[in-house]
Formats: structure tokens, sequence, C-alpha cells
């Protein structure tokens, strides 16, 4: 319900008549009417608890004060806020917090509304209150406590601690984290960090919500020590996972000095610790400033480490014209020399959705073709096939906070607490809160601890498990017969597919005891509400596919869709992920999932643009990798590539085919803001701008289209991406005309949202400038959004599901006596895609600076092996030496790593088998040895951290 639409309340506000909504305290009653009541232990979002008692106020009839934070508003009240007994209350508890306070100096700088004191929120209030602690309180200020400095992210200054417990409520409640606490008693109680140890040796996940909670430095972010004044603040998005959270960035002297979480709809100022210290990626000393060429002479050899600060070895700089014009050039040649299909691009995921538009553009009318890819090929392109062929919708159908409203989560195959740490705080708030939390995952993760049962199941049996599911809901009459009937095709062809997948049948193949597996679907079908969220754990097999057909028939067949608390949701990895596929940066789709092979839909598109148009679906990313390498003979080869902040040379699966193939094009013009990977082995390569450098809008996993706007001029002779892909297609023969500031950001946005008009057409630009987070489908400017779709019909023919049954298909390669382990990769906390940004990050790469790779206890006391050993992780496609950590959560018989490593890159050793439907690779399940030893490489010596 929204606020307006409360019913409200008449009372009495010192002296005046006031209004307040129904369950509002005074404190929200008094500041929505004008009146900032003194308050420090409350902040918005935070229980209220009442303890600092700064926010005390008269009530008529009452003998004692009243802390105004905690206390509703009820008929008829009269307060007084602003008495003289209530003002002294107030002064003289602030007073005797300063006094406790070392060097209790302050102001407040209006100019910034900011306080410029020692002291922060107390420094504000003892300003407003006109207080001055008296020299016979100060003469009895506590002994102060040491700093503690051990954690790379934040300062620990206890002398500035008033025991508000704001930090308690901010760990324990909103991030549910545990870590932080209150102990001792009386004068020797003090704040602690698990067994009170140091921060930095405590479990700290550095989400730094304490820091954002703290309302007086106590707790800090050690590059903001001292002076809280900035220059300016940015609202933007976070521009790492999908999640998509709105943050503020505090800008000093054209630097980012920190990140402030924004009450956006999906975070509600909440952040990890990516997203509030993973910044300062955008001010190293290996951005790229200038336009690089390859020297004459200089031979691209795929095996060779990139040596970022070492370029000039490799490449000489060049203007901008020289730079444009060989890399268009080329391409242009090549394009017309051997034919359209000689071409391809990828784009990337972690740009605005405007330049991904731009860039799929471009190579849809100025390559003429549609080999156009980028990295949702390499994490949701099974999810997108099985849900626009069965619910014709590739997007999510509930955003992810919406687990507050179901009454069992099914989590499988996913990571939330490392992958996507601020969704994961929903579902831990829904468990505290009595929602049945389900982890389906052959790894037993953080978010096991909060769950009601844990399904551990065998790698790579994930549709005999939820074919058992699916099983028992029929089998026992637990089916939503009505919604069948009204909603869903093919169900008879389902259910005689199962018949075969009972519980007790399937038990011995995925590992979950037959009890188990019909008491979740017992208690997915009866629930109220029961909601899917997913991740790369299910999609990256060749099986992929059929892993999400059986989530939709799951859904389906119990009618958990289309309600709140309900749904399908596969978490989206990049913070713009979605957004890109969206905009058409996928081989066969022009934006908004239109196939380029439909008649109609090709024929809008020709008239749009004004040119004619490829008819054929393109080559998806492995794909264009293998045509890399074709046959001179072959029409098809691809000789020359234009990559925009991805990395291919990182991300793909069996690296060392995939850098071959980039090393052998006959051209390479590679965008980006580093030397990575794949630049390394480009012909030219182009300084682009990171996120904070560029305005934009950018699609979440929830659906949301955000806006984030630019905080930083690019560093040097750096351009921004919108510039450079305009400059490029002008050179391939293209007359794009977008006027504006920010390189016609605007013009593009309105562009590609009259291409995408059937799903955005309701959201403008100068309707994101004012709200900054819309959420689609939003047909007309007065359409809130629909967070929730499918509640009356689906988007697909016939407004049906379509179900689709699905056997088990083994992976493509199966342990053997040669290589008896299984190998599965995935992302971790600190680190994000393939490392580019995160590892240059100073406080990301501090915390966790070594490649590692994870096994549980019983195989290393089996092979002899110890805590950081080093270990040789054998495939039939290459090797990598690495340090073993030991995770009891890793399933017996499997090795887990990380991908963001160069030094020990997992994808070195996947496989590239492809799901036949979704094209995506199955990296998540490969055939390895393990062997005692080995030589880890250098680390890629980015000069943060230990690493």
């Amino acid at each position: 319900m929204k606020s307006r639409d409360l019913p409200l309340i008449d009372f009495q506000l010192d002296g005046r008549p006031a209004q307040a909504l129904e369950g509002e305290t005074i404190l929200q009653a008094a500041r929505r009417s004008g009146l900032d009541i003194p308050h420090l232990c409350y902040k918005d979002g935070l229980r209220p608890d009442g303890n600092c008692r700064a926010c005390v106020v008269e009530i008529d009839g009452e003998r004692t004060l009243a802390p105004s934070c905690c206390r509703a508003v009820t008929p008829g009240m009269k307060v007084q806020a602003t008495s003289e007994r209530a003002r002294k209350s107030q002064a003289m508890v602030v007073e005797m917090l300063l006094a406790d306070l070392p060097e209790a100096g302050y102001k407040w700088n209006d100019a910034v509304g900011q306080p410029q004191g020692q002291h922060g929120e107390l420094s504000l209030w003892a300003d407003r209150l006109d207080v001055q602690p008296r020299p016979a309180l100060t003469a009895l200020r506590r002994e102060q406590p040491a700093a503690d400095m051990s954690h790379p992210a934040m300062a620990v200054n206890l002398d500035a601690c008033i025991q508000c417990n704001r930090c308690v409520r901010a760990c324990r409640e909103e991030q549910v984290n545990d870590v932080i606490g209150y102990a001792m008693r009386g004068s020797h109680s003090k704040i602690v960090f698990d067994l009170d140890d140091p921060m930095g040796d405590s479990t700290c996940v550095a989400c730094g919500e304490c820091v954002q909670a703290c309302p007086t430095g106590a707790l800090m972010p050690k590059s903001q020590v001292g002076s809280q004044v900035v220059d300016r603040k940015v609202d933007s998005v976070c521009p790492f996972c999908g999640v998509g959270c709105l943050i503020t960035y505090n800008v000093k002297d054209e630097h980012i000095v920190s990140v402030d979480g924004r009450d956006g709809p999906a975070n509600h100022g909440r952040l990890c610790v990516k997203g509030r210290f993973g910044f300062d990626y955008v001010h190293h000393d290996q951005r790229l400033t200038k336009p690089l060429i390859r020297k004459p002479g200089v031979p691209k050899d795929d095996g060779e480490a990139p040596r970022p600060s070492h370029w000039s070895e490799v490449f000489r700089e060049a203007s901008w014209e020289e730079a444009l014009e060989f890399a268009a050039g080329k391409l242009r040649t090549l394009r017309d020399g051997h034919g359209p299909k000689s071409l391809a691009g990828f784009g990337s995921a972690k740009g605005s959705n405007e330049e991904a538009y731009l860039f799929q553009k471009l190579v849809r009318t100025g390559f003429q073709s549609n080999n156009v890819d980028h990295c949702t090929r390499l994490c949701h392109a099974s999810s997108v096939a099985a849900l626009l062929e069965g619910v014709g919708s590739g997007a999510v159908s509930n955003p992810v906070n919406d687990v507050a409203h179901a009454e069992l989560v099914m989590v499988i195959g996913s990571n939330p607490t490392a992958n996507h740490p601020v969704a994961a705080t929903w579902m831990k708030n829904a468990a505290k809160n009595g929602t049945k939390i389900v982890l389906a995952d052959p790894r037993v993760t953080d978010l096991g601890r909060h769950a009601w049962r844990v399904m551990q199941f065998k790698p790579d049996t994930d549709v005999a498990m939820l074919n058992a599911l699916i099983h028992t809901v029929i089998e026992e009459g637990l089916a939503d017969e009505s919604f069948v009937r009204e909603r869903a095709d093919n169900f008879e062809a389902l259910r005689q597919n199962v018949k075969a997948y009972s519980p007790e049948a399937m038990a011995p193949i995925c590992g979950i005891p037959a009890q188990t597996l019909r008491e979740v679907a017992r208690a997915f079908a009866k629930a109220k509400g029961a909601m899917i969220l997913w991740g790369m754990g299910v999609s990256q097999h060749v099986h992929g596919t059929d892993n999400v057909r059986c989530l939709i028939a799951l859904s389906t067949v119990t009618g958990q869709i289309g309600r709140p608390g309900t749904g399908l949701h596969p978490l989206r990895g990049q913070n713009n992920v979605q957004g890109a596929s969206d905009a058409g940066l996928i081989p066969m789709m022009f934006p908004n999932y239109q196939r380029v092979d439909d008649a109609g839909v090709h024929r809008w598109f020709e008239d749009f643009w004004g040119t004619r148009l490829d008819a054929t679906p393109g080559y998806t990313v492995v794909e264009i990798m293998h045509k890399a390498l074709a046959d001179d003979s072959d029409p098809h080869k691809i000789r020359g590539m234009y990559v925009m902040g991805e990395n291919p040379a990182m991300s793909d699966p069996d690296l060392n085919h995939a850098r071959h193939a980039l090393a052998s094009l006959e051209h390479l013009v590679v965008q980006d803001i580093f030397m990575t990977e794949t630049a390394w082995l480009a012909d030219v390569v182009l300084p682009a701008s990171a996120w904070p450098e560029k305005t934009g809008t950018v699609s979440n996993t929830d659906r949301m289209v955000q806006l984030g706007r630019r905080a930083l001029t690019p560093p040097g002779d750096a351009k921004p991406d919108l510039w450079i892909i305009q400059e490029i297609a002008r050179r391939m023969g293209l007359t794009w005309d977008y006027a504006g500031d920010e390189c016609g950001v605007a013009a593009v946005y309105e562009e590609m949202r009259q291409a995408m008009h059937a799903a955005i057409s309701g959201i403008s630009w100068e309707r994101l400038q004012r709200e900054s987070s819309v959420t689609y489908p939003c047909l007309s400017e007065d359409d809130p959004g629909q967070p929730i779709v499918f509640a009356d019909s689906f988007p697909t023919a016939d407004g049906r599901v379509k179900l689709v049954p699905a056997d088990i298909i083994p992976a493509a390669e199966r342990p053997d006596a040669d290589y008896p382990f299984v190998l599965i990769t995935g992302r971790q906390l600190e680190h994000w895609h393939t490392g580019s940004m995160t590892r240059r990050a100073t406080v990301l790469d501090a915390i966790e600076p070594l490649a590692t790779a994870s096994m549980n206890g019983a195989d290393m006391e089996s092979m002899q092996l110890a805590p950081g050993d080093v270990i040789t992780v054998r495939s039939r496609r290459g090797e990598v030496a690495i340090h073993l950590r030991r995770d009891d959560g890793t399933p017996s018989g499997a090795v887990f790593i990380p991908f963001a490593y160069y030094e020990a890159a997992a994808n070195q050793l996947t496989n590239a088998a492809l799901d036949p439907f979704g094209k995506i690779p199955e990296f998540k399940y490969c055939a390895v040895r393990i062997l005692r030893g080995g030589t880890p490489k250098p680390a890629a010596g980015y000069g943060t951290g230990a690493g």
C-alpha cells in the first residue's frame, strides 16, 4: 500500500494541528511536517531502538519524556517537541555524549550540507542546539580506546563511539552478517567484532553498512579519514552485479573518495564490499589514456602474459584520427573484400543501454551482419531461451525483494551472498521473518545457514532432482488444476514424462533422499507464495535450457507465478546484462527480443533504420571463435573483430583455443579502460570511459531502467564510449546524428525507446532524470511500471505457458580414471567477472589478492593436502597451478575455482561444449585431475594490495 493510501491520524505538534500516517512515529510525522527532532540512535531503514534519548518529547498527560523515534502517534495526541523541558533534555544528552569524545570541535557547513566537525551527526545536533560541553563534564572524559586500523577498508575509532547500536542493527538485522555485537556491562561496555577481534581479523565481509550507519565517524572508510567535506555528490548506479544498487559518489579533487548507498528500489541504501569500496579502479595508473597501435613486426603471442605497465614494448601511441581511421578502415576493407560475415562485434554488459543499442546497430547496419554478441551468451543464454519459449519473456517475473512476500524461496545454482550480496540480504531478512529458504546446489554456500532445507545434489543432476519434485506435485494431487487448465499447454506430455522420475528412483542419481524431495515438493506446492531464484549453476550446462524448462514447469504446475511472492527470477551477473540483451546485443534478436528472421520484424527495423539488414541470425561468442580459426575457404570465416568492454581472452571457455582465435584475426579493435588480456592481442586499442565517467541508463535484474550520471571526466585523451562508437560508425559509412550533451545520450535513448516501445515506451529520458529508476514494462507516462508480471496472461502467442518436458542429458565430459574430479567455476565476493576492474581496486585486491582453489576437508585429507598447499588442476585442455583453500561446502570429488585470476585462469580448463538451444558453454562441469605441487604463475601485477 502506498503511503498516500494510508489513513491519516490527527494530532497536535507544538500547539499546531498535524497529521500522521497510520503506524508512523512522532519523529517521522514531525519530519514530514517540517520539524526535525534531534536524534542519534535512529536512522531511516533501521529498527528504532530508543536508546540515546536525544529525541525525547513531551506528551500531554504523561509524566516522563518519551523517545519520539519509537513512539507511534495516536489520535488526539498532544506533543511538545520544542518545549523548554524537551529542549533541555535533548541538549543535555548531546552535551554529555559530546563531552565524552575527544577534540569535540565542530561546525556545520551549509554550503555543502554536511557536518564539517569531527563527530558527524553529533556535531550537527550540537551546532543546531547551540551546545558546548562544560569543562566539568569534559574532565570526566573516559579513557580513550586505541584506534583499530587492521581492516583494509575501514578505520575503527571507538573513541568517537556513542554506543547508539546503529552499527549492530545494520550488521545483524539489515545485512544479517552477525559480526558486530555489543559486549561487556556498565562503563566497560563496547562495540566488538566477533569475539572482540580486530576488525581485520574478524568474519566481516566489508559491506560497510556499519560505516554508513555510524553517526559519529567511529566507523568510517579509510579513504575519507579527516574532513568529510567533498566537492560534489553525484548520483549513479553501482557498476558491478545485476542487483542495480543506487549509489552516490563523493568526489573531492576530481577523485572519488567514498561511495554511499542511495535509497533505490533494489537496495534501499544497502551496498556490498564491491559497491562501497571497489571504486578506485577508475584512478588506477594503468588506465588507458592514449589510442595505441601495435608496432610493426610485433607478433601476437597468445601464450604471453599481458604486461599492462609495459605496453610500449608492443604498442605505440597514436592520435585519435589515426587510430580511428586505422581501426575502421581495416574493418571496412575486410567487409568489402570478404563480405559482411567476415566481421563480428562483442559488446559489453558493463556499459550503458545506449552504448549497447548503438553498438548492435553499428554491427547490423555498418558491418551488415548479425554477428554481434556479449557475455549473456556465457551466463544466462539458456535461461533466456527457455523463458522465451515457455513464458514469452526472457526477463524476471518478480523482483528479488519480493521474497519478503513469499512463504518459500528456492535458491538453486546460485551463491547470492557472494555474487548478489544485497539481494542475499533480502533473502536473509525473509528467513528471519519465517520464510522457508530451500538451497539447492552442489556447493553448500553461506546462505545454507539460513536455509530451512539444503539439497546438496550431485553436480550435473539438476533435471533428475527437479523432475522428481514435479513428479511428486502431480502424483500427490498437489498441482493447481485450475491454473494449469486455464493458463498452460502441454501438461499431459509433462505428466507422462515425469512418471518415471519418482523421488525414490531419482534419489540415487541426484543424491537427495526421496523423503526430502517429497517434503520440499509438498512445501513448494502448498505455500501461499513460492519463488525460484537461480544463477549460472543452472544455466551453464549443455542441459541448461532443460534445467530452466523444469523450473518453469515446477512454478506452473503449482500455480506459483503471477502473484506477489511467487515467480521465476534468473539472477543477472553483470550490472547491465539485462539491459544489453534488451537493447539487442545478441545475434538472433533485434531490440526487445524480436527475431531477426521474423519477416515483419525485419521489415520494421529496415524502415526504422533506413537500410537493408541481414535476415539470418549471426554467430554467437563461442561460434565466432571457431569461425576465426576456420579455413580461408570458409565464406563465413571471421577475419576482423571490434570488441567493446569485453574480455573474451579471460571469459571464454577453453581459453587456449579462444586466445589463439583472437591472435589469429587479421584485425582486432579493442575499446576498453585497461590493457586487458584481450587488448594485449589487439591491433588497435581505443581508450574508453569507465562507468563513473559517463551518463547513461542500465537495466537491473529486476527490470528496472536506472539512470547513472557522470561524476568524473575520462583521464588523458580517453573518450566516452558513445563518442567512439559514433566515430567508428561514421568511418564505416554511416550517417548518424545524435545531438545533445554527453555525446547525445538522450537522443540515443529516445531512439532506443522507439525500438523497444512494447516495453519502455512510458519511460522517457525526462522521467528518468526525475525518478532515477522505473520498472518495465511501462507503456505510458502515468504507468508506474509493473514489478510483477504474468498476473492474467503470458506474452506468448496464445497467452499460455508452454510446458516442455525434459529428460536427463549427461554433461559433455564425465569424470573417469584419468580425470576423476569435477571442476566447478564461479565468482567470489570480492572479485567480479574477469577481474580487470576489481583486481585494480585497492581494497578488494587487499582482501582477496591470491587465486585459490577450494576443496572439502575429506578430499584434502585423503590426498594429504593442507590449506595453503599448491596443487595443479589439469583438464584435457590446460592446467593451472594454484593455492588450496579448505571449503567443506564443496562436494566430495569436486574442486571450485573462481575465474577472475589471469595467473590461474579457470577457463583454461573448461569445456566449450554448447547447450544446443541457448548456445551457452558448459562452464560448470568438466573432468579434471588434481596433482600435488606445481609452480603458480606470478600475480598479474596490477599494483594493488598484496597481489
